[in-house]
């Protein structure tokens, strides 16, 4: 048995990805989240904000310095090459830090990764494990809009962005299904988590 397990969490923007953290850490599970992680990378006086600059202008810092995400985004969330420059400054940052929590975990831990871009990035082959959470394209595109304030067009194009349905089910070695209620996703998390606290043995 391994000193911990190593799980990866993804999903698609909107996905219920943080709802399962959420209730995997009610279980006990060490939740490394790769979104606050990437936030901390680029926050104020961080090598990372100040390479960010260099590469996009002054332009993607707000007013007291910070970055100015919205800004950031309109830049590179239609430019592949601009999103694959931003992606090679933050990712090896996150990566790092994570491997440091990571290592840190105590014995027998399970520890549960939260990574958007996990497909995309190719990191499934390093994880004991890889879940993925499944939602319906119009109820993530609602999500987008009625809860985070985005325009139907901006919400399509961060969905264009990321890896597609079938591109995170053909990595998943568990998909959960969110197309229903809350309570019936923390069901599946419940049952998952079953699986995983049993650390002798692998996600069936």
């Amino acid at each position: 048995m391994s000193r911990i397990l190593n799980v990866g969490l993804t999903g698609g923007i909107a996905s219920g990805k943080s709802a399962v953290a959420q209730r995997l850490a009610e279980h006990g599970a060490l939740i490394i989240d790769a979104d606050l992680l990437a936030r901390e990378v680029v926050a104020p006086g961080t090598d990372g904000l100040a390479e960010i600059r260099t590469a996009f202008g002054d332009e993607i810092l707000d007013v007291e310095g910070g970055l100015d995400r919205p800004a950031l985004g309109r830049i590179v969330f239609n430019d592949d090459e601009a999103r694959s420059r931003l992606n090679s400054i933050i990712h090896p940052r996150v990566r790092q830090e994570s491997t440091r929590l990571r290592e840190s975990a105590a014995e027998g831990s399970v520890v549960v990764e939260d990574i958007p871009l996990l497909v995309e990035t190719g990191q499934q082959e390093r994880f004991d494990a890889v879940v993925v959470v499944q939602a319906p394209h119009e109820e993530r595109i609602r999500r987008m809009v009625e809860d985070r304030g985005m325009s139907p067009d901006e919400a399509e194009s961060r969905i264009r962005a990321q890896a597609t349905d079938e591109q995170r089910a053909a990595a998943a070695d568990v998909v959960l299904d969110n197309s229903g209620t809350l309570e019936e996703l923390r069901e599946q998390v419940d049952q998952l988590w079953e699986k995983l606290s049993n650390k002798g043995s692998m996600v069936e």
